[in-house]
């Protein structure tokens, strides 16, 4: 069978963001899905109707169900809202239930705006960075993380041993907010980093673009691809997914569109020197 990724994160009904975004990235690259939800909610473009978590047992539940039947290859975290969540994560890491996952952190959204409270914050520095094998934080994640303003790429090189101190393999800042910059930046735990270059395409229809780049990052991964291909290849299939729904109109910001004919092929990825 191909190679199997899990998500463990919230629903996003309008299937622009969280599981129902992952799933289509896995399917796109070859890879099969698998999930685990954190939250069910009810929301529009514009707002937030209702959040209902999943409690804590059932989440490790879903988890341990998975992994009991199938060859996780890959994994990856998205809203997680609650500490005792991000722990049992990566207890189940810790215990080689599931390999070491690519942590998208949704803490911060692209405006600023808190998703997470300060003890979960903790709970990811603690307990599940170290763990990870990548860190996908977008820009106002990072800003927190590092604690200084982040306006573009050369910026978040200059805070490398920041991202380094993470503990994790390595971090992906995804430059989707930089001032006029839509580039990716990769920061290793072996001393490596470097910029993954974008294209700006003029639309708000990103909505999901940040869960889009983190599984599909998996998938790369799953796939054994390297970190340098596989960012590469994240980037292209999120331009692609944006370039897809920039027809779109909506009252405010839609989702990306993952209806492509194909994903990037990550081991034709690799950044011009």
């Amino acid at each position: 069978m191909p190679p199997v990724a899990l998500t463990i994160a919230a629903s996003d009904p309008l299937g622009g963001a969280g599981v129902q975004a992952d799933l289509a990235a896995f399917a796109a690259f070859g890879v099969h899905g698998a999930s685990a939800l954190t939250a069910v909610t009810a929301q529009s473009l514009t707002s937030v109707a209702a959040v209902s978590p999943v409690g804590a047992d059932l989440v490790a539940e879903q988890i341990d169900s998975v992994a009991s039947e199938l060859p996780v290859a890959g994994a990856k975290t998205g809203l997680l809202r609650r500490r005792e969540v991000v722990e049992l994560v990566a207890e189940r890491v810790e215990r080689g239930v599931l390999p070491a996952p690519v942590v998208d952190p949704v803490m911060v959204d692209g405006r600023g705006v808190a998703f997470v409270d300060a003890d979960v914050a903790e709970a990811y520095r603690e307990r599940l960075f170290p763990l990870a094998r990548v860190v996908t934080p977008n820009r106002r994640e990072a800003e927190l993380l590092a604690g200084v303003p982040l306006p573009g790429p050369e910026a978040v090189l200059d805070c490398a041993e920041v991202f380094r101190g993470l503990g994790s393999g390595a971090v992906v800042v995804t430059g989707g907010a930089f001032d006029g910059r839509p580039d990716d930046v990769v920061i290793t735990s072996a001393g490596d980093a470097w910029v993954v270059p974008g294209q700006r395409v003029h639309t708000r229809n990103v909505r999901g673009s940040g869960c889009t780049f983190s599984a599909a990052l998996v998938a790369g991964l799953a796939l054994g691809h390297s970190l340098e291909d596989a960012a590469a290849a994240a980037a292209r299939f999120v331009r692609s997914a944006i370039e897809v729904s920039a027809e779109w109109t909506f009252d405010g910001p839609g989702p990306v569109s993952h209806a492509l004919r194909s994903a990037p092929d990550p081991s034709s990825q690799r950044p011009s020197e």
